[in-house]
């Protein structure tokens, strides 16, 4: 069975979804929600961040949750990541990122942290910025490196992509040739080296892990790109949402958003069928199902979809969709086996 945890509406659900047929249950107290993360160990725990609350902590059932919050200064949480590598016999180590962009790191599951004060030195950080709340920005997305112990990506929306080799003591700037402005990055086990960028500035790739980068735009109609999700049994298989601009992404008034695949070195293709009509539909949140080859979900101010042939057709999951989330867009989406 696949579980499907959805922010939408600043609300949180979670679906339990078996042969296209969902149960569905709303978390209660769960409110704000801006970022979701499981514990690959420990796939009982999630990790949920608000704006203006904190960060919190839960049974993968959502059943009860507790403050995960100590010596923290900044209340609202706009990424957490658990890296899956640096472990000893307790949890993983918890990196949570805030607006205003800081990031901080809990070893003990989220009872501590450390604020990884490095980061806000680096030279480009006088300027990032996130002009819908002027003279700010804020931690986007947290990709610890599947692969290599210590190694994490951080993005700045916006303004950066920046990464540690050493569990956040030090830190290397962004590159001349990477993303600015990064929604979404993925790494990829089967891929070493390989770095996935959706960012307002295009679609990105690196190779190096993130040394140098190209912006493989073919058939890329749209430049705004939001959501990527990879297939998990192959690096070639890539899909992302894409809008003209932030604001045919975000508001639904005026929303235009679309769904692109591509497979290998080809171009990307827009996938249409089974998904709901672009115009009025908010970006799409994109997530591979990582026990079945082939099978993606999108989540967009529409409902839920999903798609078991690689992108190619989707259908939308028989899911209750408030009438209020039509205006909003979903803020988090974690899918697991």
């Amino acid at each position: 069975m696949t579980r499907l945890y959805v922010a939408a509406g600043g609300d949180l659900m979670i679906l339990a979804e078996e042969a296209g047929r969902c149960q569905q249950r709303a978390v209660p107290g769960a409110r704000g929600v801006t970022c979701l993360a499981l514990d690959p160990g420990r796939p009982e725990v999630m990790y949920c961040g608000t704006m203006g609350e904190g960060l919190w902590s839960s049974d993968g059932e959502g059943s009860s949750w507790e403050r995960a919050w100590d010596g923290v200064e900044q209340g609202s949480v706009s990424a957490v990541a658990v890296s899956p590598l640096e472990r000893g016999d307790g949890p993983g180590v918890v990196y949570a990122g805030t607006e205003p962009s800081a990031l901080y790191r809990s070893e003990d599951g989220g009872r501590t942290w450390v604020r990884l004060e490095e980061m806000e030195r680096l030279p480009s950080a006088p300027t990032w910025s996130f002009p819908p709340r002027p003279h700010t920005s804020h931690v986007r997305w947290i990709t610890p490196d599947p692969l290599r112990a210590g190694w994490v990506y951080v993005c700045i929306e916006a303004g950066a992509l920046v990464r540690t080799r050493d569990g956040g003591l030090t830190w290397e700037d962004r590159q001349p040739d990477g993303p600015r402005d990064t929604h979404t990055l993925a790494a990829h086990p089967l891929a070493p080296g390989r770095l996935y960028s959706a960012a307002g500035d295009g679609y990105f790739e690196s190779r190096d892990r993130g040394d140098t980068w190209l912006r493989p735009m073919d058939g890329l109609r749209h430049g705004y790109v939001w959501g990527l999700a990879v297939a998990p049994d192959d690096p070639d298989t890539v899909l992302v949402s894409a809008a003209r601009s932030a604001g045919h992404a975000h508001n639904a008034r005026m929303a235009d958003s679309h769904v692109y695949r591509r497979i290998g070195d080809s171009p990307f293709e827009e996938v249409v069928e089974g998904l709901p009509e672009p115009r009025g539909t908010t970006r799409h949140v994109l997530a591979a199902d990582p026990a079945r080859a082939g099978t993606f979900y999108a989540a967009c101010n529409r409902g839920v979809y999903r798609s078991t042939d690689a992108g190619s057709s989707w259908e939308r999951l028989d899911v209750e969709w408030p009438g209020r989330y039509v205006e909003d867009t979903v803020s988090a989406f974690v899918v697991t086996a």
